[in-house]
């Protein structure tokens, strides 16, 4: 007969095992999360209850972490600092991560960590074909941790980056900075296919500290590697959020015109915008005089499914546009160069945003609409120091790599070797240009000085027989000449463009419908 002094079932454990839970609920204690809070910050949970459905957080790993024990019994929990788990968002099913600042400043102590619970994140996203989305906030590596193990440990032991590389293969990987980022937490970001940063973030190799130390260079962390640095200069983060709930927005847009994963297609949502709806304003948007500058994001107001879409890198390499939107319900990557900034001049900066984006839309099956005015590549002495020839094949080489369907509008000039990135001449290559199309080789009135140098020095009057020259050639730069040469495959009213790029869109889903998978790439990016 059992003890009437021991219980007869396992009510004790649940006990303690719902105690534990509401210890890890605590975070770092009410001291440091009132601190997170006095800093405008929001803790994981916080974060994770503000993107999830209402009710969805199934959290995984609650209970690791270190207990505090007296006699044998628990006293008191320190969680470790890492929340994660499954939640959906707008009824879709998505992993979910993020390190607890409130504990350790978010830093990895691998003493305390069997298995570390991002590692596990990353591979239930990639297992279940998910998203993943993950709020980074840490220090990076303990110093300390050396300390209390021991000895040192090689780098290379540790596979830290390679689980959310692998997830991304198969699936979106997002992230957001709301705080600061050290060391591998904000080298991790790096690999993700969408990153957000609040004005509160920063990003770094190593923090202020150890640059005073290595530098003896007094710095901010936002000097050091805020949205200023890293949003507008590096470019090494695509959006700047104004607070950690835009933040949140930011990424939940984003992801809305992505699928699960790479094995599925974008999707594709009913409109009630009509998909040959016609806008007076693109006749007379781009201007006669070939120099003036217009307003290209109106043009892509005019053709998107309710003038709604969503900018990727907006204040780096902004002599391009890089788009998410939709027309008659379907996904579509736009890029558009930006006649506005240098003339829409590929620089090395636009270059690789082009590029990473045509990549991108690539891997995750979503056809691309390219708004062509490009005068070519920048040229000068800067422009060589900062290798945009190189950079710019790097466009080039992702456009040649693509095999999703690509429909290129010339709207004005597309010249060099940037307008060679435009298009997929290896592929279809289905081009339509408007009336005020302007192409060639290099610019007549640039040209002209090259190829007739000897010509024009030796005329009695030179600036008058570069006139003649350029009279005599620009009118073989009328667009219907080419048409006729079958040059470009056809010329269209700018009030039809939205009707020809849904019809692409029709036809460019049907046959992507049989060839989802991962895409691969071949050979070495220049």
């Amino acid at each position: 007969m059992p003890s009437s002094s021991r219980p007869t079932d396992w009510q004790p454990e649940i006990d303690e095992l719902n105690l534990r839970r509401r210890l890890a609920l605590k975070l770092g204690g009410e001291e440091r999360v009132n601190r997170q809070h006095a800093l405008g910050k929001l803790t994981i949970r916080e974060r994770i209850d503000a993107l999830a459905d209402p009710g969805s957080f199934h959290e995984i790993g609650a209970l690791a972490g270190a207990g505090i024990y007296e006699d044998g019994d628990l006293q008191d929990f320190k969680p470790m600092p890492y929340v994660g788990g499954l939640i959906k968002v707008d009824g879709r099913r998505v992993a979910v991560g993020g390190h607890d600042f409130t504990v350790g400043g978010g830093a990895a102590d691998s003493m305390q960590q069997e298995r570390f619970k991002s590692v596990f994140i990353a591979e239930l996203a990639k297992e279940y074909r998910i998203p993943l989305i993950l709020f980074h906030e840490g220090a990076g590596a303990n110093v300390a941790a050396a300390g209390m193990e021991g000895h040192a440990h090689l780098p290379s032991s540790f596979d830290a980056f390679g689980p959310d590389i692998r997830a991304g293969i198969e699936v979106p990987v997002i992230y957001s900075m709301s705080g600061a980022s050290a060391g591998a937490v904000g080298a991790l970001a790096m690999v993700g296919h969408f990153v957000v940063m609040t004005e509160q973030g920063s990003m770094f190799a190593g923090g202020p500290p150890l640059v005073k130390r290595a530098l003896g260079a007094d710095v901010t962390k936002e000097q050091l590697g805020g949205p200023d640095v890293h949003v507008r200069e590096s470019g090494a983060v695509d959006n700047r959020a104004t607070d950690e709930y835009d933040a949140i927005a930011l990424m939940k847009k984003f992801l809305s015109y992505f699928p699960q994963n790479v094995y599925s297609q974008p999707p594709v949502w009913p409109s009630s915008d009509p998909p040959d709806r016609e806008e007076e304003e693109l006749l007379s948007i781009v201007p006669r005089e070939r120099t003036r500058p217009y307003n290209m994001r109106r043009v892509v107001e005019l053709l998107v499914d309710d003038g709604d879409y969503f900018e990727i890198k907006p204040e780096h390499g902004v002599t391009v546009h890089t788009i998410l939107a939709r027309v008659g319900g379907y996904p579509v990557g736009i890029v558009a160069n930006n006649p506005r900034m240098l003339a829409g001049a590929m620089t090395a900066a636009s270059a690789d945003k082009q590029g990473h984006f045509i990549e991108l839309c690539d891997h995750f099956h979503m056809p691309v609409v390219f708004l062509a005015d490009v005068p070519g590549f920048m040229l000068g002495e800067q422009a060589e120091r900062t290798g945009t020839l190189r950079h710019g094949m790097r466009a080039f080489w992702a456009m040649q790599m693509a095999k999703v369907p690509i429909f290129t509008v010339i709207t004005r000039k597309n010249y060099g070797m940037a307008g060679q990135a435009t298009a997929n001449p290896s592929a279809l290559n289905y081009r339509v240009g408007w009336p005020s199309g302007d192409w060639g080789s290099i610019p007549i009135e640039g040209g002209v000085d090259a190829a007739f140098k000897r010509d024009i020095a030796n005329a009695p009057d030179p600036d008058k027989r570069r006139q003649e020259i350029e009279a005599f050639l620009l009118q073989f730069r009328n667009p219907f000449r080419t048409a006729e040469a079958f040059g470009i495959e056809d010329l269209i009213d700018p009030r039809q463009t939205r009707s020809y790029i849904h019809r692409f869109l029709e036809l460019a889903y049907e046959s992507l419908s049989s060839q989802l998978g991962i895409v691969w790439k071949a050979g070495v990016r220049p």
